[in-house]
């Protein structure tokens, strides 16, 4: 329950402005976003996602924003394997300008990918850096 309450709260902040780092081009539908490696199996969107590494992709679908939220403040993206999507799972998505505002510590560089276990092995952060956009993931061990 921790990792959603987090994860309201950096969606909260993310409303404000979702928009891409200036001079880059914001990820499209269909776009990855980089490579991971899950280290253990987590729970996507509901569904068992096993360990391993997956190309991650931007969804063309996108939740319906809550009152105050930008529609960019949260997206869907793909885990996939070759051609198949093994999985999917909301991110919260942050620009380049609000990421100070929001990540205490070291930051994920721009092009690259961190996979971290939180909070006791309670939830897993796959974080993201898309041409300055942030895309932060949480999934909870499956």
């Amino acid at each position: 329950m921790r990792h959603l309450v987090i994860a309201g709260a950096i969606a909260a902040l993310a409303a404000v402005s979702a928009g891409p780092a200036q001079g880059q081009p914001a990820p499209t539908a269909g776009s990855s976003l980089g490579n991971v490696t899950l280290p253990r199996p987590v729970l996507a969107n509901g569904q068992a996602l096993p360990a391993g590494t997956y190309q991650v992709r931007l969804s063309g679908d996108a939740p319906t924003p809550a009152v105050g939220q930008s529609p960019e403040g949260s997206r869907y993206v793909e885990f996939l394997r070759g051609d198949q999507v093994l999985g999917r799972e909301l991110a919260t998505v942050i620009s380049a300008a609000e990421v100070d505002q929001i990540a205490k510590g070291r930051r994920v560089p721009p092009g690259s990918a961190r996979v971290d276990l939180l909070r006791d092995a309670d939830y897993l952060r796959v974080w993201i850096n898309s041409g300055g956009t942030h895309f932060i993931i949480h999934m909870p061990p499956a």
